[in-house]
């Protein structure tokens, strides 16, 4: 009964994510890392994009991370391509001129 309480408390008092439009911007990159290409990749001739869902929180540091778009689960290159994402820099998008959360598709 306590966790269930918990995960109440915890999901009413999540912030709410914002999709771009309607008044809603997107975040914009201020710093952009690129992903490591792991030689065992390399070694078996991977090649392509990995597609990233990311929430870009109001203070520009990154929440969840979701891969959309696996190009590899086996050799790194998906872990690589989030693990870069959250190491890059973003100023946050705007909700009625206020920064919030917002909802940002990458590959």
């Amino acid at each position: 009964l306590l966790a269930l309480t918990l995960a109440a408390f915890a999901a009413a008092q999540a912030p709410a994510v914002y999709t771009p439009g309607n008044g809603v911007s997107l975040p914009q990159p201020t710093k952009q890392v690129k992903a490591a290409y792991t030689e065992e990749a390399k070694a078996n001739r991977i090649e392509g994009k990995v597609g990233l869902d990311v929430v870009v929180l109001d203070d520009g540091k990154i929440g969840d991370v979701k891969v959309t778009e696996s190009l590899d689960t086996i050799y790194g290159l998906d872990r690589n391509a989030g693990a870069a994402m959250t190491e890059g820099g973003f100023r946050p998008g705007t909700e009625g001129g206020r920064p919030g959360s917002a909802r940002r598709k990458r590959s």
